[in-house]
């Protein structure tokens, strides 16, 4: 067969147009059912067509979850982490409406962790010369743009990290600068001063992104103590005591109250 030969998709058997194959460790996959498959997952070309069907039948269950997902709670700007409290489950979407794009319904308990990653990057300032030249300051100056990740480890049979950007666009920073003069040294004049500091806690939408991202942090990690607390809970054993409003040994409910007469203990 030719490189450029059409192929047949091993998940729908429809035909895989030119540009359209999505390669797998024993198949081929077309994009229209790339398109169904987790938007975190990025293992394709190491999956088996066994390990995309399997997936492709949990994100159609999935489907089920996202109907019943209440949002008790909303973190972000474009891209959301919502939470439903009641039901100890959360989803991460960036789309106006989320439910037509069946985001992973994962419970509080599948969090392994969550951390804030800032990006930094700088790009040199020029002056123009007279003659049309861009030249350097002396000493450089530089302006500085960041960007938030947040990064939420997982436990999931198909994806153990989501990461999106939390800010729309990157933030830049312009450094205070000195005063700058010039300085003829053998015939030639330099440019001096100038030097800057620049703090970016200073900057509004950058402090404003490194809050949310800290409550979006913490509102994960509480949520998936919580769940640790609770199955803890649950299993410490239970421990018959005397009930002080009817006098006779019980073992306490779960709202910890007598089996007898139903008095607090």
């Amino acid at each position: 067969m030719g490189l450029f030969d059409k192929k047949n998709c091993d998940i729908c058997g429809g035909k895989i147009g030119l540009l359209g194959n999505r390669k797998l460790e024993d198949g081929n996959m077309c994009k229209d059912c790339a398109k169904l498959l987790s938007p975190w997952f990025s293992e394709r070309r190491r999956s088996t067509l066994a390990d995309i069907n399997a997936q492709l039948a949990y994100r159609e269950e999935n489907k089920t979850a996202v109907s019943a997902f209440r949002v008790t709670r909303s973190l972000g700007l474009g891209t959301k982490v919502m939470l439903d409290e009641d039901a100890g489950k959360f989803i991460v979407s960036g789309a106006r409406r989320w439910q037509d794009e069946n985001p992973d319904v994962l419970d509080f308990s599948q969090v392994t962790g969550c951390h804030i990653d800032v990006k930094e990057n700088r790009s040199e300032e020029k002056r123009k010369e007279t003659d049309g030249r861009m030249i350097s300051y002396n000493p450089p100056r530089y302006t500085y743009s960041y960007d938030f990740d947040v990064v939420i480890h997982v436990h999931s049979p198909w994806f153990d990290e989501i990461r999106f950007r939390l800010n729309n666009s990157s933030i830049e920073v312009k450094p205070v600068h000195a005063p700058s003069g010039s300085l003829a040294i053998g015939g030639l004049r330099l440019q001096t001063g100038g030097g800057g500091s620049h703090d970016p806690r200073q900057n509004v939408a950058y402090r404003e992104c490194e809050t949310l991202g800290e409550e979006i942090r913490q509102a994960l990690t509480q949520v998936r103590q919580g769940v640790r607390d609770s199955i803890a809970a649950a299993n410490v054993p239970k421990i018959a005591k005397q009930c002080p409003c009817c006098g006779a040994t019980s073992i306490p409910d779960a709202n910890g109250r007598c089996e007898y007469c139903g008095g607090a203990m």
